[in-house]
């Protein structure tokens, strides 16, 4: 993407933002999460609190960014918002399934927030149990600067996680798929069966594997 067509992406996110907090609004947390598909690895979700909303950095959908786009993205957001993680891992999720472990961790990247929100913007149709004034915006990440934010915080920190996994279990190949169901994840998943972060609730490995 030209630079002139993402200064204008991230200008149209920030348009979205500004009628919250023309509405009066002060303090708007964008909430978006990563690892709800992969077969493996944790679901992670963040919340962010932007501070500062002139970015030098084109800020978009992090599905949208490339790698390296993403990581200068996430420095900068590091700088100029309130972020607060929340990590659900595989063990938890085959508990109690992929849906409620995305809420907990969303709550749980809001109340670490440093600071508190008066609104909370979420991706998707639906929102988690919390006690603030939320708003779900389908297709969030595409449509605000505040979720967009919390989507490349949230794709960024799992992405370093599953390239940490990789290195403890490298035939499996994390860093290069991030626990996504490519051919060479199953394949590697049919020669050595699954290690302790894949998911055994997901299918194929519910039924293949006890």
């Amino acid at each position: 993407m030209r630079k002139s067509a993402k200064r204008e992406a991230s200008q149209r996110l920030l348009r979205h933002d500004e009628t919250f907090l023309n509405r009066g609004f002060q303090s708007l947390a964008g909430v978006d999460e990563a690892g709800r598909g992969p077969l493996a690895g944790p679901v992670v979700a963040s919340a962010v609190i932007v501070r500062d909303f002139l970015f030098s950095c084109s800020i978009d959908d992090s599905k949208k960014m490339s790698a390296a786009s993403r990581e200068a993205a996430f420095e900068e957001i590091l700088g100029k918002c309130f972020i607060g993680i929340g990590i659900v891992e595989p063990e938890t999720i085959d508990k109690v399934n992929i849906y409620q472990a995305t809420m907990r961790a969303m709550e749980e990247a809001v109340m670490k927030l440093k600071k508190t929100p008066d609104c909370i913007l979420i991706d998707g149709p639906k929102t988690p149990r919390l006690p603030f004034k939320q708003f779900p915006i389908i297709d969030g990440d595409a449509k605000s600067l505040s979720i967009a934010c919390a989507s490349v915080v949230a794709k960024v920190t799992r992405d370093r996680m599953m390239n940490y996994y990789d290195a403890l279990y490298p035939e499996y190949g994390f860093k290069k798929h991030k626990g996504y169901g490519t051919k060479d994840h199953m394949e590697a998943l049919k020669k050595y069966g699954p290690c302790k972060i894949h998911r055994r609730s997901f299918e194929p490995i519910r039924s293949n594997y006890k």
